[in-house]
């Protein structure tokens, strides 16, 4: 379980295919403290360490990953948000995380706003993935307020702190972001699509 709020930006040293798995090296500045067989969101995928070495760790995102996330996409070189899970007596700053992707989403448009930024964002999904403004979303591991909900559209506002912190200072037009529907969200309308047939 995580909160959405996001510890340090990690780096990825290399990138490597093996059949439908990929495995990538990141580096951290927590790397210290990394154990094997941790839980850490990378922009929002919550990912196993299976190896440490050289200032770096190891994970493995499956196929099914691969399909649902933007972590394909990642190269040599990219930035991602980390954060690792929540111990029982954090404050849950942000909301509650599962790290696991329901569907990626295209940044449609970036606008400056006298020193903040508002991202707008389409999507594609089932009836369970809806946004109602002023709920909870959680983009590329960031907790965050919807401002402006539609169907399969929403935007979000983002203050200098979380822009200069987080890899929404790479996020441009036309670039694919994870996205994770709040939980209590989820099982409501799941809920509602079972019971109105």
């Amino acid at each position: 379980m995580f909160s959405g709020i996001v510890e340090a930006l990690g780096k990825v040293e290399s990138v490597i295919t093996a059949g439908g798995n990929t495995d990538f090296w990141i580096s951290a500045p927590f790397f210290n403290e990394l154990k094997i067989d941790q839980s850490i969101a990378h922009n929002g995928v919550c990912l196993t360490v299976v190896e440490l070495k050289e200032e770096a760790y190891r994970v493995t995102a499956i196929e099914e990953t691969l399909n649902r996330s933007n972590l394909g996409h990642l190269r040599s070189g990219d930035e991602v948000n980390l954060e690792r899970c929540l111990r029982l007596n954090d404050r849950l700053d942000g909301h509650m995380v599962q790290g696991h992707v329901d569907t990626t989403a295209t940044c449609i448009s970036k606008i400056s706003d006298d020193g903040s930024w508002k991202f707008f964002f389409t999507y594609t999904g089932d009836e369970t993935m809806v946004t109602v403004a002023k709920g909870s979303i959680c983009i590329n591991g960031v907790s965050l307020t919807v401002v402006d909900s539609s169907i399969n559209e929403f935007s979000v506002c983002i203050i200098p702190f979380t822009y200069e912190h987080t890899t929404f200072r790479n996020i441009g037009q036309g670039q694919k972001v994870n996205l994770e529907f709040d939980v209590i969200g989820k099982y409501v309308m799941r809920y509602l699509s079972l019971h109105n047939k």
